[in-house]
């Protein structure tokens, strides 16, 4: 199991693209493994605040037991075809982005076979993240060779993460809904840019607290999000058919004097209502 073996012998990971995803890993990872960066970002011999990282070349990296692709989506496929001459024999090589139809799909077109392969995505980012990891969710979609359990145990046993198995396609279903709404929720809400308000209500407050936590996500997790998803659009698509309905059916009461109507039965013939929350 990656839990036992890594503590007792220190098998290395190395981790590709280290932005602010890359660097979240390596905090709660450092204990466990020996962990090396490659990012052309990074000067050689250090990587920033975190001092367990050893920055290195690519081919450097993929000397590593294990091996993490946390770069942006459309970049994805120029990093496993850069890294697949240098694998080894048994090498264990994951992801972590959003979406995980067209990543496994590349990773198994160019990754060679000789390599393991599991397709990640942790529910989680930097800000969600902030105040620890354990209970949170994370996806896991094996997708070559048999160590798709091992990888689900020590993510539970060893960080605390809430394990979900599911296959790239399902995974992405889903969360077009989940994270596609939400992050168009998101943008639409910060076009307003509200001010403090006094007067709000507790689901008010939840939403602009939802709403807070994927504004600050960089450009390429959102691109992916919301583009690279093959599930997305449709779920775009029908948010906006639904909010054009719901604007032309309250136009139509409010043309048609129905909202005075209704106020003023609700006056004459029934209690009054429970305060919004």
């Amino acid at each position: 199991m990656l839990s036992t073996i890594t503590i007792k012998n220190r098998v290395s990971i190395g981790i590709v693209g280290f932005g602010a995803f890359g660097r979240l890993m390596a905090r709660h990872l450092a204990p466990f493994f020996a962990l090396r960066a490659y990012d052309p970002r990074l000067s050689a011999g250090g990587a920033g605040d975190i001092s367990p990282v050893v920055s290195c070349t690519l081919r450097e990296v993929a000397q590593c037991g294990i091996v993490i692709i946390a770069t942006p989506a459309a970049a994805i496929e120029s990093v496993v075809k850069a890294l697949a001459p240098h694998l080894r024999p048994a090498t264990l090589v994951l992801d972590v982005g959003s979406v995980k139809v067209a990543p496994a799909e590349i990773m198994r077109r160019h990754l060679p076979e000789h390599v393991d392969i599991v397709a990640t995505h942790p529910l989680f980012g930097p800000e969600s993240a902030k105040n620890g990891i354990r209970g949170l969710k994370i996806a896991v979609c094996p997708l070559r060779g048999r160590r798709g359990p091992e990888v689900g145990a020590f993510l539970k046993k060893c960080l605390g993460l809430d394990v979900l198995f599911a296959a790239a396609e399902d995974h992405d279903s889903e969360v077009a809904f989940v994270q596609g709404l939400t992050h168009v929720i998101g943008r639409l809400l910060g076009d307003f840019e509200l001010s403090p308000m006094r007067f709000t209500t507790r689901s008010f407050e939840l939403l602009l607290e939802a709403t807070d936590l994927v504004r600050h996500d960089a450009p390429e997790v959102v691109d992916a999000i919301l583009g690279a998803n093959p599930y997305v659009q449709e779920v775009r698509q029908q948010f906006f058919r639904a909010a054009s309905r719901l604007e032309a059916e309250l136009t139509q009461r409010h043309r048609g004097g129905a909202f005075s109507r209704d106020r003023a039965a609700a006056e004459h013939d029934t209690p009054p209502s429970e305060p919004a929350r």
